[in-house]
């Protein structure tokens, strides 16, 4: 027992392999890094719908292009990702003897480097949409939104009762990857670092001399560029060097602070949260002058401000109060992600249906 105990905490002399615990401590790092983001960027959205809304929305996406760019500098600069580099790790290719290893301020070779950017950036995007698509077809579902057709609805209930074993036979795979590195048995604890070809080891005295002297050696070697093809190339590479830069400067800044965040944001603070974050009490309905093209409410206070007709299965917003049908509201929060009379944030959990003692 005190061998095994000994190997997790330790490596030996002549491998460089990491513990268990450092790995999934810069695992857990990126992992806390989106919501934390993703907690800020709402805030602001609600504080300023009009500037900010954008940025909610397309969260995913502008969160994507920015971690591509974080990832694909540290990668080819420093052999290893954001996460990896910040706990002094760097990527081994697998094969190579520890004589004819690579310098880690070499970079990955493109091979590796793509397979590494593919599951570090693209597969966590794929599996964030995944769950978004799953988490709509049950709503719709549930309230019978838009009803399909009986082939497509044996198909997608099919889909959303297997979702939930393929996830946990995902995350198995995963759990017993984790226990054979811990015994010994794996040198990966991941195994998309094996499908990529790599291992993960610490840095060397070597690796870090090197990446401290790079910058000076790549400023003195750098050359002025003759063509306007080359000129053009070198803006381009100097342009996303500097965005990754600040991007990796700024996380390395932030990171504990954001790591704060994410436990500030977290379940157990959530009343804290809403008593801090709690969106300003809308004014109470006007009765105004009948407008079909005024996105204010209409006079009468059974129509619905959006179909312009008796509400039907009447609906009201969380977020606003303002009462919808429920078929209007919910296609145009679920296109909108917005209040059609505030224009605050709103996601479809939002939506309540109100019962009437006839009812």
């Amino acid at each position: 027992m005190a061998e095994h105990g000994a190997h997790i905490t330790t490596a030996s002399v002549a491998d460089d392999q990491p513990s268990i615990f450092e790995v999934v401590a810069q695992d857990s790092l990126m992992t806390a890094v989106r919501p934390a983001l993703q907690h800020v960027v709402k805030v602001l959205a609600e504080s300023n719908p009009a500037q900010c809304g954008f940025f909610w929305r397309w969260f995913d996406e502008i969160f994507t292009l920015l971690d591509f760019l974080l990832q694909q500098h540290y990668l080819s600069k420093t052999s290893a990702s954001f996460s990896e580099n910040f706990y002094g790790l760097k990527r081994v290719v697998m094969g190579d003897s520890p004589r004819l290893q690579r310098l880690a301020s070499a970079g990955l070779p493109k091979k590796q480097l793509w397979k590494s950017v593919m599951f570090l950036v693209l597969l966590p995007y794929l599996k964030v949409k995944l769950e978004k698509l799953v988490s709509s077809l049950r709503e719709e579902d549930e309230y019978s939104i838009h009803p399909p057709s009986s082939h497509w609805k044996r198909f997608y209930r099919a889909f959303l009762a297997a979702y939930p074993f393929v996830n946990m036979a995902w995350e198995g795979w995963f759990l017993v990857q984790q226990l054979q590195y811990i015994l010994g048995k794996a040198q990966h604890h991941s195994p998309l670092l094996k499908l990529a070809g790599v291992r993960l080891g610490r840095l060397t005295i070597q690796d870090i001399q090197a990446l401290e002297h790079r910058p000076a050696e790549f400023g003195r070697m750098q050359q002025p560029a003759r063509s306007v093809s080359e000129k053009i190339k070198s803006v381009l590479k100097k342009a996303v060097g500097g965005v990754a830069l600040s991007l990796s400067t700024g996380l390395s800044v932030g990171v504990f602070f954001l790591q704060f965040l994410d436990w500030w944001y977290s379940s157990e603070n959530q009343e804290t949260i809403k008593s801090l974050t709690a969106l300003p009490t809308p004014p109470p309905p006007v009765h105004l002058d009948y407008n079909p093209d005024s996105p204010l409410l209409p006079k009468m206070k059974t129509v619905c401000p959006l179909c312009r007709k008796t509400r039907v299965n009447d609906t009201v917003l969380a977020t606003s109060g303002y009462v919808f049908c429920y078929r209007c509201v919910f296609n145009y929060v679920r296109s909108h992600q917005a209040c059609p009379i505030t224009g605050y944030p709103t996601e479809v959990q939002h939506l309540i249906k109100l019962y009437s003692p006839e009812n």
